[in-house]
């Protein structure tokens, strides 16, 4: 098909050459027009026969074609969209009729095509990488709030598997230490002492996957609220700031699952602050309002003039999230009005 194209336009010169010149013209401004329409597919190669043809029409005749200029123009933007460096090749020759003053609108009108196309494809090739990044965050989060969940499944088990062994060990107690108990009592506490046992079993074997990519289970117990003080220590003589606990209100009950929530909350939070305001002072307060407790962690490090809104972002608030949700509770974070950076989660008090 090249071929074709080319020995036709070379047959549309030659004929062009023994001419008349309004004839010849108007052969030149058809060989700047066809190789865009019978090349369209091929971008390259119908550039540089437009750009020839174009040329020869601007120096031989001194004044353009018109819709070869138009082709020009479309030819050399489609190019640009493709390949920045054969279409500024093909410019050059438009900047040389310029400075020998050979049509210099019509000199500078191609050149604006390709850099137009350019910068058309570098366009596209944002906004393709920006939804490719926007995949890969989301695919990051998505994975990173799964590792989360698996984490605060296995201190969940922890915790309900202490409790549940409490079950069937005080079933077992009540059953043997309870003098003149009927028989039908015992059967009862019998089976309630079973029946944990086989709840345990079963939650073991359930979440027994979990444990899998980890390693053998910890076997210290899940820390709480008692432990509060012991990591805010350590939090100080590790950054080397202020960092005082502050409690307000009444204290009120909270179920274990909601005192590891609030333990790994702080916990992050500190960790958070510790590695993007090294040496900054931290308030953790609790707060207990309402039948909940409102926990607060505040740096007072570089923050924006924002007040906090918005969703929560990042791998570690996004287990903060999770560990809140997972009990009942809700956290907000981000930077507030005159600096510094805050955490803030609110967890339920214990049922009645």
């Amino acid at each position: 098909m090249n071929g074709r194209v080319v020995a036709g336009l070379l047959g549309v010169a030659a004929f062009a050459v023994g001419a008349s010149e309004s004839t010849a013209l108007a052969l030149v401004g058809l060989a700047t027009t066809l190789p865009l329409v019978l090349l369209w597919p091929q971008r390259t190669a119908a550039a540089v026969l437009v750009t020839v043809a174009t040329v020869v029409s601007l120096t031989a005749f001194r004044h353009p074609a018109y819709a070869g200029l138009a082709a020009t123009m479309i030819a050399l933007f489609r190019l640009g969209e493709t390949s920045d460096r054969a279409a500024l090749a093909c410019s050059l020759p438009y900047l040389a009729l310029a400075v020998t003053g050979h049509a210099p609108v019509a000199a500078a009108l191609a050149p604006s095509a390709a850099l137009a196309g350019i910068a058309w494809q570098a366009r596209s090739r944002a906004r393709v990488s920006a939804a490719a990044r926007d995949v890969i965050e989301e695919s990051l989060m998505r994975s990173g709030a799964a590792g989360e969940r698996a984490r605060i499944a296995r201190e969940l088990h922890d915790v309900v598997a202490h409790h549940i062994s409490m079950i069937a060990v005080q079933a077992e107690t009540a059953r043997l230490a309870t003098p003149g108990l009927p028989p039908a009592g015992a059967d009862r506490l019998r089976a309630i002492g079973d029946t944990a046992r086989g709840a345990l079993t079963e939650m073991r074997r359930l979440l027994g996957v979990l444990r899998a990519d980890t390693g053998p289970p910890e076997r210290a117990p899940q820390p709480g609220l008692r432990e509060l003080n012991a990591l805010v220590d350590a939090a100080r003589a590790a950054s080397g700031g202020a960092t005082r606990l502050i409690l307000r209100g009444t204290p009120i009950a909270l179920e274990p699952v909601a005192e590891l929530a609030a333990y790994r909350i702080v916990q992050e939070a500190l960790t958070n602050a510790r590695r993007h305001a090294p040496g900054a002072a931290v308030d953790v307060e609790f707060s207990y309002e309402g039948g909940a407790l409102r926990v607060t962690v505040r740096d007072n490090g570089p923050g924006a003039d924002d007040p906090i809104e918005g969703p929560v972002d990042g791998l570690g608030l996004v287990g903060m999230r999770e560990r809140a949700g997972a009990v009942g509770g809700t956290v907000r974070a981000g930077a507030v009005r005159g600096g510094g950076f805050m955490v803030e989660a609110v967890l339920p008090g214990a049922a009645a």
